[in-house]
């Protein structure tokens, strides 16, 4: 089989809010193209594209999914990514994938605030998109009301290319040829002139020409590339309309699929780096969609196969990938062998012997494939894609095994369903001495436990996260300690005196950490070779901290005075004297805890704002910014980790579901008296040897 031309191939993602009906539009286009004999549903349970369990279980996308069909010589892959807030990180991983970002609104409940998100971040990679409005047999849709306000969020670049008719049975095209058709709003001069219009801006001599004779002196061709034009210089959004229930206007988004959304000869072409041995930067570039290029491809979605194990799923930017090549992925130096490869049908698998630029294939049992990672066909080359934005995960559970005999396949198992899953994380907290895992919400840890116990039988315990606090002195102070030891044979002697003081900023920086230790002793009080045991000692201190357990820093330590023995002196008496004179003197020193303060971004219906400003203040947060885009507010605060542990379910609670959040790590700051000595109360610390 010869590779595919690349002018004949559409990637197509569907995105958008959780409902908006992605994955039945999914089934209506395999369906209505003639890819499937009958049509999935998501109620039975039996869609291409929601095929596995879990998704069948929770009535949702919890993962990206492919499926593919041929129509007119054209072949369309086809992304469905999940909606939820929780699962937003499969959407974003997808991009680099897509020729044409699909946005689905639901006719019935328009804008939303994934729909939002989605937009935007398609925006910010220099996407082309188009906004699918989905579920017109509803009546008590105002399709009309709609458009005006996707217009008014999204901007005037947001054009009909078709209208719904009459009776919502089917659309209306407004683009081609076939404008026969009474519109259930508007009428077809007035939209084709809107997109005509909107087309032509891109190019001088279209316009001018437009201007001396109409709409009809223009040539169907130089229309056509003037479209795409418009498309990838985000000039141009086109708004179609369908019902994925009915199959309402499926034909004519076939065709628009077909005729209009960009080839890969026609998309913006990705940015890939090329980085040196030490990961810096050296250069920026764009692949070439040529065939007989050297190789580029890259992986952006990873998975378990029940049958032929793990997957990688790619899509090949430059070159040819054929079976039973020899390929270099990531930073790997070994080359490894392509056994097979297949495009995906849901949970079918089509094999394929060679493929080219723009198409969308997977590779099967080879270990070290990666998310994100990069497949080229010469070793030593260090080549990455773009850094995609990724939410950052920052819910957490902290767990412990339900059985110890797991504890040998625990990591395995979490390191697959990370390879997997690009906003799961598994985090071990040296502070508080717990494993924490983290995701974007409480549904998506929740799933990624049900996964451990389904795929590999692994139970867990969970609770919320202790606050990992720090813990700093505010005032000079000195401590003393005298170990002393006797026992049948020699002995251990080793006095210390030292003094603490705050880490100013400026030794911090010439330090390069926060601790700052220094030999101030005079007239070898203590002997040198002693020295780095006590500071040892108290580096020790430092990790288990002095008044509630926590790690110390911004302290600076002063060795003035001791004593030694010529025989019993030995490095673990002063290891010990050393630690105990740093705790005493810690305790004198006016101690304080400090907690993580993290920046917090909420978006949300403009109706709740109120709600959520108060809400922030009885957490002791601090709104820094807010503004209100249409029906939207976006609020930005940094407010304490300790007070948005369940931040999520709040939110949602608040906002019926509407809301969602990103947060991340910002300073650190001293707690409230109040909170400190509730810390300091709860600290129980373990007995310490002599």
């Amino acid at each position: 089989m010869a590779v595919r031309n690349p002018s004949t191939i559409r990637n197509l993602m569907l995105a958008g809010h959780a409902g908006a009906g992605k994955t039945l539009l999914g089934e209506r286009l395999l369906f209505t193209s003639g890819a499937t004999k009958r049509m999935g549903s998501i109620e039975d349970g039996n869609t291409v594209l929601d095929w596995t369990e879990e998704a069948r279980k929770h009535g949702h996308s919890l993962s990206s999914s492919l499926a593919h069909y041929e129509r007119n010589g054209t072949h369309v892959t086809l992304i469905d990514t999940p909606g939820l807030a929780d699962f937003f990180g499969q959407a974003i991983a997808s991009l680099p994938a897509a020729g044409m970002v699909a946005v689905v609104v639901d006719a019935t409940k328009g804008i939303e605030t994934n729909t939002r998100r989605i937009f935007a971040t398609a925006q910010q990679r220099n996407l082309p998109r188009m906004i699918i409005v989905n579920k017109i047999d509803d009546a008590q849709a105002d399709l009309k009301a709609l458009v005006e306000k996707i217009r008014d969020v999204f901007g005037s670049v947001c054009v009909p290319v078709n209208l719904p008719n009459a009776d919502r049975s089917g659309v209306v095209d407004v683009l081609g040829d076939n404008t026969s058709g009474q519109p259930l709003f508007g009428d077809v001069e007035s939209a084709h002139t809107s997109i005509v219009e909107q087309v032509v801006e891109v190019e001088d001599s279209l316009m001018t020409q437009y201007l001396d004779g109409g709409a009809g002196s223009l040539d169907r061709k130089a229309v056509h590339d003037a479209f795409e034009k418009a498309l990838r210089e985000s000039h141009l959004v086109p708004i179609c309309f369908v019902s994925a229930k009915t199959g309402a206007g499926a034909e004519a988004l076939l065709d628009l699929i077909e005729q209009q959304c960009p080839s890969p000869l026609e998309t913006n072409p990705r940015t890939f780096e090329k980085l040196d041995d030490d990961g810096q930067l050296v250069e920026q570039f764009h692949p070439k969609t040529d065939a007989s290029a050297p190789l580029l491809a890259h992986i952006f979605k990873v998975s378990s196969d029940p049958f032929v194990g793990k997957l990688g799923i790619l899509k090949v930017h430059q070159g040819t990938l054929r079976a039973k090549d020899e390929i270099y992925i990531g930073e790997g130096r070994k080359a490894v062998r392509v056994n097979s490869l297949f495009r995906l049908m849901g949970k079918e698998h089509v094999d394929v012997g060679e493929v080219g630029p723009g198409e969308i294939v997977a590779v099967s049992k080879i270990d070290d494939v990666a998310f994100n990672a990069v497949i080229h066909a010469h070793a030593n080359e260090h080549l990455r894609l773009k850094p995609l934005p990724l939410p950052k995960p920052m819910y957490g559970l902290a767990v412990h095994l339900s059985n110890h005999k797991d504890e040998s396949k625990f990591a395995p198992a979490i390191a697959k369903l990370q390879a997997e899953d690009p906003c799961f994380i598994m985090d071990r907290v040296v502070a508080t001495k717990e494993t924490v895992l983290r995701g974007l919400g409480e549904m998506h840890l929740r799933v990624m436990l049900e996964r451990l116990k389904n795929q590999y039988n692994i139970e867990v315990e969970t609770h919320q996260p202790k606050i990992a606090y720090k813990e700093t002195v505010t005032a000079p102070a000195d401590g003393h300690h005298r170990h002393k030891k006797q026992t049948g044979g020699s002995g251990e002697f080793g006095e210390v005196y030292l003094r603490v003081a705050p880490l100013n900023g400026e030794e911090a920086q010439a330090n390069g950490e926060h601790f700052l230790f220094v030999n101030a002793t005079v007239g070898g009080s203590i002997p040198r070779q002693y020295m780095p045991a006590i500071e040892k000692g108290v580096r020790q201190a430092l990790a288990e901290g002095a008044i509630a357990g926590y790690p110390i820093e911004g302290v600076k330590v002063e060795v003035y005075d001791g004593k030694y023995h010529a025989v019993d002196s030995k490095e673990v008496a002063f290891l010990k004297a050393g630690k105990r004179a740093f705790v005493d003197a810690c305790r004198k020193a006016k101690p304080a805890l400090l907690e993580p303060f993290v920046e917090v971004e909420v978006t949300a219906p403009s109706q709740y704002m109120g709600d959520i400003t108060g809400d922030l203040s009885t957490k002791r947060g601090r709104v820094q910014d807010s503004m209100v885009e249409g029906e939207t507010c976006i609020l930005r605060a940094v407010a304490p980790l300790s007070t948005l542990q369940n931040y999520a379910n709040e939110l949602k609670s608040m906002t019926h579901g509407a809301g969602s959040y990103v947060m991340d790590y910002s300073h650190d700051e001293r707690t409230p008296p109040n909170v400190q000595a509730e810390v300091i109360a709860a600290y129980n610390p373990h007995a310490e040897d002599d």
